[in-house]
């Protein structure tokens, strides 16, 4: 399965070890998944993980973010979007669907309502952590 996580389940999964959200990160790890992503959603990850705010707050270390690209490029296939996708009421959020496009992602996982409210978009579902988790645990 290729998914395109969110930038904010990926977060969430880093600081809040244990929550569902984690839960991706295993899965991630164990080679269930391959996590489908575009520069520009490695630029925002990191943008966000080294904000001041969620470093102090959540301890957040520089190898923690260096471990989680790391894992993102061992268990992923990076694309190249060609092609400008405006589709979501938030623009900050559209590049997350040209990856899924790009990709031929079989999902997006998210927790952002404006990503949700668009499933399936252009046929790709467009689902919730427990939704990805579940099916991931009932594929075994």
């Amino acid at each position: 399965m290729q998914a395109v996580i969110d930038t904010g389940v990926l977060v969430s999964a880093l600081i809040r070890k244990q929550e569902a959200s984690a839960q991706v990160l295993h899965l991630l790890r164990d080679g269930r998944f391959t996590v489908v992503y575009s520069t520009p959603l490695l630029v925002e990850l990191v943008e966000v993980l080294s904000r001041s705010k969620i470093k102090e707050k959540y301890h957040v270390q520089p190898n923690d973010i260096t471990a989680l690209v790391d894992l993102i490029r061992l268990r992923g296939e990076l694309v190249i979007p060609e092609r400008k996708i405006t589709a979501c009421r938030d623009p900050k959020d559209d590049k997350f669907l040209e990856a899924a496009a790009a990709g031929r992602a079989d999902c997006i996982v998210t927790g952002d309502r404006d990503l949700l409210e668009l499933d399936p978009f252009e046929g790709i579902p467009v689902i919730s952590i427990a939704v990805f988790t579940a099916y991931q645990f009932f594929s075994e």
